[in-house]
């Protein structure tokens, strides 16, 4: 398989010393490129070992991850095996068996990534499977950007040597070198996804277009090609990219449907968010922006939730770990979460800076502390009456994303101080200035 050779060296896919896992369940495909790494090893100045994963879904996967484990040891390969929960994982988080198993399956190669016992992991993805994949993102209604399919390198370290690779060839392949493989019976059940399209749908096509693999294949490359141009030229300069949280601004929605909807996609990844949006998730969003009134919000797969909040469209990833902040009032720096510094200080002078507060210290509770705001606070803003922290803050336009991270001064639930936007009347400094206290916020 000439091919694989071929596709390292042109896309860069190894370099010397790297320790590659061949993620092998003991298939045709797998065992394949296991062979075939493995006799490159001394050419390519590699170490090849092989990573197996028993699922738990069949009862077979314990025999299957042994029979990998003795054709390594035959064939002097290290071999890391390991046991997952799939049907576990599926119920846990309510999604489908074949999504729970790739979910689990990844997150065994990512431990691997991060100790930096292997630096690359190789997956056996060939032609039919590259096929498959253009046909099942065209079916979930993915636009240019999703019919691309696979890319021979993902994230610098996942890599797909084989798909250039056909079904044919690699069969050939074993047969030649005489390579035991075993076959995943489930792999005929037509009820997962990319098993109903590569047992019934693609043998169907094939027979009156033979040639569908190779044209599927060809249109996957014109459109990663178109895709990578139009991106390169894509100017997103507006746009405003936090951790799991992006603002786009309303202006951006007059732009052609190209431009905005690869804008779109970009901010989701950004946020962590690259699979199983659709091009009915998009048009979501840009409803949201052009016929939606301020405030309104809708919610999008995988926990992401898109907002409309003044001049801009503020997407959040809500599955961001949920931060407490709590700590006494006193006179040193305190760094808060997702916000940034206060500094406290006695001072003899009021002297009006930019996000700056001053209060009188002798007119708070002796039991104020600092913490994220929460439901049922109350304000009295400066010169004015009680009411809801909530409805202050609405009425300052400060954005819904922010408001969770906001710092506030509090006894119970009494707002004395909202750092860096207004202090209580209960607080403010009268005649007398031996105990004023300057506040002032650095935001991150």
């Amino acid at each position: 398989m000439e091919h694989i050779l071929n596709s390292i060296k042109k896309n860069n896919l190894l370099q010397a010393d790297d320790i590659v896992g061949v993620a092998c369940s003991g298939g045709s495909d797998s065992m394949a490129l296991l062979h075939n790494l493995k006799s490159l090893e001394k050419e390519l100045n590699i170490q090849v070992v092989a990573i197996t994963v028993n699922h738990q879904i069949r009862e077979n996967g314990a025999s299957d991850v042994k029979f990998v484990e003795e054709y390594c040891q035959q064939n002097n390969i290290r071999c890391h095996s390991f046991k997952v929960d799939a049907p576990k994982l599926a119920m846990k988080k309510a999604i489908s068996l074949e999504s729970a198993a790739r979910e689990a399956r990844y997150g065994v190669f990512d431990a691997l990534l991060k100790k930096g016992i292997v630096n690359k992991v190789a997956i056996a993805h060939h032609e039919l499977d590259q096929a498959e994949t253009v046909l099942m993102h065209l079916f979930r209604g993915a636009g240019i950007s999703g019919v691309r399919g696979m890319s021979a390198v993902k994230n610098g370290k996942y890599i797909r040597p084989m798909l250039n690779v056909s079904k044919k060839e690699v069969l050939e392949y074993l047969k030649t070198n005489n390579i035991p493989n075993i076959e995943d019976e489930t792999n005929e059940e037509s009820n997962f996804s990319r098993n109903y399209v590569r047992n019934e749908i693609i043998p169907l096509i094939l027979k009156k277009w033979p040639n569908l693999i190779s044209a599927i294949n060809n249109f996957a490359k014109s459109a990663s090609e178109d895709n990578d141009y139009i991106n390169k030229n894509l100017n997103d300069d507006a746009v405003i990219y936090e951790d799991k949280v992006v603002k786009i601004p309303l202006s951006y929605f007059s732009y052609d449907n190209a431009l905005i909807n690869r804008i779109i996609f970009k901010c989701l990844n950004s946020i962590g968010i690259n699979k199983d949006i659709e091009r009915k998730h998009i048009e979501l969003i840009k409803d949201l922006a052009v016929n939606c009134d301020n405030g309104k919000r809708i919610s999008l797969p995988l926990g992401v939730s898109a907002l409309k909040e003044y001049e801009y469209i503020t997407l959040t990833n809500k599955k961001k770990e949920k931060v407490h902040f709590a700590t006494d009032f006193s006179f040193k720096d305190i760094i808060v979460p997702n916000f940034g510094k206060i500094i406290t200080k006695r001072v003899q002078n009021f002297a009006p800076q930019e996000n700056t507060l001053f209060i009188d210290y002798k007119k708070l509770p002796r039991d104020v502390i600092w913490r994220f705001r929460r439901d049922g606070d109350i304000f009295q803003p400066f010169g004015s009456g009680t009411k809801k922290l909530k409805s202050y803050l609405i009425d300052k336009k400060i954005p819904v994303r922010e408001r969770e991270f906001l710092p506030v001064l509090a006894s119970g639930n009494e707002v004395y101080v909202i750092a860096g936007i207004e202090i209580s009347d209960k607080v403010k400094l009268d005649g007398d200035l031996k105990s004023i206290i300057k506040i002032q916020t650095i935001k991150n």
